[in-house]
């Protein structure tokens, strides 16, 4: 701890976003960055708390402290071996982590004004590249040969541990390139895909084999490997089974956020198969943060206007009792597609304890949904939405975009595959091994925890790694 009185005397100073009007009309990047100088002032404000709750609340079990007194000393290499020991990917989660170890800052329980770790955790990962820390390994080949099926962070995890063990590692997916949600579900203003292929160029380097645009038969994985890592996520999106969805003009979220990265990689599409907001009323089913991303792109295409309607009531605008630090907040924010949509149509577009009743369509698309509002009431022990009489009413909507969740893992590892199914419908394995019902194959991420945070995807990458190596390093 370089400086015990800074957080006494030195403010939380956040980098912000781009200004509104100008970050809307393009998909660049929204947040900005701090001068060197600045960033190191954030970092001396870390106290190195006795029992450091941001570590606790960390899935990788980051080193805060060490990394931001390392920082704070203008120790930039230093800081990156401590941050790089825990986290394969700091570059990603320091852009896109909503930073669980920030809400556990005792700083953030005394004053509200918790040490920036998330945009220190970026600043450092971004000085590795820019000068020359990051190279390639080339660890010395053990013989024993692991394939990893998807190409997400929790795959990308497992293939960057077990590669630099010696595994001789190739990653499938049936994407064209990898990254899985980073690459084609969280958008480009949030995380530019160059940030991902500087770092697949890394892996490349370093031995690591991918085998894109593959579709893996799960009934016959590729032969010739001594163990495999099952890492497909969760790709079955929540439905929303009403009246009138079978209407052209209703998407799934990730329909609209993925084919704009395609086009922004160079992917041209016809006309019919555009999902584009242009022009048009946008209404956004789910408040979420994928709920938040189709605002944010919706306005970016040109919407003529843009609503978000959530079942679930409104958070509390502070912690209530069943919810104390440190745990992670469960309150009302507004993010940056929010405050987009208020500057254009001078109205916070969400709405809440709205349920959907039936799509309404002209000429075969969705022209309007019939809604109503509801109040959550308790019923044998569980709450239940109650319709509001007279409540309901019809807005016009010419895309509607579900922004749910997601549910469960492709149900083919279950038919086909014979794996064991956990009660989360998703692939049974347990914390300790990874293993599935299947001896040899593994899983990880979304495929075995569910949808969750891509900090727990990489957590979840780095154990199933360990597990691995373990179970390979006792075959004879």
């Amino acid at each position: 701890m370089g400086d015990p009185k800074a957080f006494l005397n030195i403010p939380r100073q956040e980098a912000g976003y781009r200004p509104i009007h100008e970050r809307i009309t393009d998909f660049s990047q929204v947040e900005q960055t701090l001068n060197s100088h600045d960033r190191k002032l954030q970092a001396s404000r870390c106290m190195d708390c006795g029992v450091p709750f941001c570590h606790w609340a960390c899935p990788l079990g980051n080193k805060d402290p060490e990394f931001q007194d390392a920082l704070y000393r203008g120790k930039w290499r230093e800081a990156y071996q401590i941050l790089n020991s825990t986290n394969d990917f700091p570059e990603f989660t320091g852009r896109i982590c909503p930073a669980l170890c920030e809400k556990s800052c005792v700083l953030k329980l005394s004053c509200n004004e918790p040490v920036t770790i998330r945009e220190n955790e970026a600043a450092i990962a971004e000085a590795a590249f820019r000068e020359g820390y990051i190279t390639p390994l080339q660890p010395e080949r053990n013989g024993k040969k692991v394939a990893v099926i998807g190409a997400g962070p929790a795959g990308l995890s497992v293939a960057v541990r077990l590669n630099a063990k010696g595994y001789e590692v190739t990653l499938f997916d049936s994407k064209p390139m990898p990254g899985g949600l980073l690459r084609y579900g969280i958008p480009n203003f949030k995380l530019d895909k160059a940030v991902i292929d500087r770092r697949m160029k890394i892996l490349e380097a370093e031995g690591i084999l991918f085998k894109m645009g593959v579709h893996v038969d799960v009934q016959k994985l590729p032969a010739g490997f001594d163990a495999y890592a099952i890492c497909t996520g969760t790709p079955t999106a929540r439905d929303l089974s009403i009246p009138g969805r079978e209407l052209k003009g209703i998407y799934f979220a990730l329909d609209m956020l993925a084919q704009q990265n395609h086009i922004l990689d160079g992917d041209t599409f016809p006309k019919d198969q555009l999902v584009n907001a242009r022009g048009k009323r946008v209404l956004v089913i789910g408040g979420g943060d994928t709920g938040t991303d189709c605002v944010a792109t919706a306005i970016r295409q040109g919407c003529r206007s843009v609503k978000q309607i959530e079942i679930m009531p409104c958070l509390p605008h502070s912690r209530t009792a069943d919810n104390p630090w440190p745990e992670m907040p469960r309150v009302f924010k507004t993010d940056y597609g929010q405050e987009e949509a208020f500057e254009l149509y001078h109205q916070d577009p969400r709405d809440y304890c709205i349920m959907s009743k039936e799509f309404i369509g002209k000429n075969g698309k969705v022209d309007k949904l019939r809604l109503c509002q509801i109040d959550w009431q308790k019923e044998a022990g569980r709450l239940i939405p109650v319709e509001i009489a007279g409540t309901e009413q019809i807005v016009s909507a010419q895309l509607v975009l579900l922004a749910m969740g997601f549910i469960g893992t492709e149900t083919q590892l279950f038919d086909e595959f014979k794996f064991a199914r956990s009660e989360a419908n998703t692939i049974a394995a347990n914390d300790n091994d990874y293993m599935t019902s299947i001896p040899g194959i593994f899983a990880a991420g979304d495929a075995r925890r569910g949808q969750s945070l891509v900090v727990w995807a990489i957590a979840e990458g780095r154990g199933a790694a360990a597990a691995i190596d373990k179970y390979l390093t006792a075959v004879k």
